[in-house]
């Protein structure tokens, strides 16, 4: 069963295949109604930035706006930063609260400052309480902060790494804050070579804790998107498909990985409200990622793996609703909530709406 779904700024560039079909669960709608927030997704691999909202008039609004290898998002007061091939962006809500566009998108976000990087395969972004843009800069193994001269300032590095070079070795790529600060990062590996980390893809995923430089989670399958949420350290174990926590025990020197819930698809992507979870899921690449336990797990569901989003309530450890794309988009990166955002709209480079649209401060 499905709702009605309305599609809106069409970008101008299109998927590889223009088929694109998306479908919500019943339970969507209530879910963004009930705690007044939108979701936002990003897709590298079609270059895509979506605002999943309520439309004023019924249904699901799909707000879709090209970026080309949309990668990490972070929302933080209010503000959207969003990294993609070779710049990172930081977008702006134009709208008063009394404010609509086109009797619908009651939030528009502009982005007004943009940081040339270079393409660093830049993955997870965020922002500390301090005001620091951070990312994850896989292509050189560390954290990285931007640079008024420069493509990057490095800020940390797994202390496995020998040197900061233009190799991708451990394939950094999750990066969680604590308090507004750096706090965990996850890698494929720990491998301290060229490429080393796709012979680790099974079992040589760890999860560190920045501020130590200590592993505090070993042997898991591809993680990404650590995040802090109630002060519990979750992380997606994308490999095999599962959301878990990190657990430590009274004496022991590591966590365990413990598993909340299985997801039909290669998990990337994980947001927080009150107590669910957002996460988002993706086709894998057989071609790249053939041989991880995810195919097994599968197997054994009778399940194929789907591009989408699944909102779970992490008591009951249950699916309450979910968003899936069909199609020519196969794969997410990065998912985050809009707090009270009810339909929003973003604008990109390739529409003649940002051109057109002029704000400034009245009085």
């Amino acid at each position: 069963m499905t709702q009605d779904i309305l599609q809106s700024e069409s970008p101008t560039q299109s998927p590889t295949d223009t088929q694109v079909a998306y479908s919500v669960s019943p339970g969507l709608l209530g879910f963004l109604d009930k705690h007044d927030l939108s979701i936002c997704l990003s897709s590298y691999q079609s270059g895509r930035f979506y605002l999943i909202g309520r439309n004023p008039n019924g249904g699901i609004m799909i707000n879709e706006q090209v970026f080309e290898k949309a990668m990490g998002i972070d929302v933080k007061n209010g503000s959207i930063t969003l990294a993609t091939l070779f710049q990172i962006h930081r977008f702006e809500n134009v709208l008063r609260d009394d404010q609509r566009i086109d009797a619908l998108f009651d939030a528009c976000f502009v982005p007004r400052q943009s940081f040339t990087t270079g393409e660093l395969d830049a993955h997870d972004v965020a922002v500390t309480d301090a005001g620091q843009i951070l990312f994850v800069n896989t292509r050189f193994n560390c954290v990285a902060t931007v640079s008024d001269k420069h493509s990057f300032e490095v800020v940390w590095k797994p202390s496995f790494i020998s040197k900061i070079a233009d190799e991708d070795r451990c394939h950094l790529n999750g990066m969680a804050l604590e308090n507004g600060v750096l706090a965990y990062v996850t890698a494929v590996s720990k491998s301290d070579t060229i490429d080393g980390w796709r012979d680790r893809r099974s079992h040589g995923g760890v999860v560190i804790d920045a501020r130590t430089d200590e592993i505090v989670c070993d042997g898991l399958s591809m993680p990404h998107s650590p995040r802090v949420h109630n002060d519990r350290l979750y992380v997606l174990d994308s490999g095999s498909g599962r959301l878990g926590e990190i657990v430590r025990d009274t004496g022991s020197d590591k966590g365990r990985f413990e598993k909340i819930a299985f997801c039909p698809g290669f998990v990337r992507g994980l947001a927080f409200h009150n107590n669910f979870a957002i996460v988002g899921l993706s086709k894998p690449r057989y071609e790249r990622f053939e041989g991880l336990p995810l195919d097994k797990k599968l197997r054994k569901a009778d399940s194929e793996p789907w591009c989408g989003v699944q909102i779970i309530d992490l008591q009951k450890k249950e699916v309450v609703a979910w968003f899936r794309i069909d199609g020519a988009v196969q794969e997410l990166y990065d998912v985050a909530t809009l707090p009270n955002v009810g339909c929003g709209m973003s604008l990109s480079f390739v529409t003649d709406h940002i051109r057109s649209l002029v704000t400034y401060e009245e009085g």
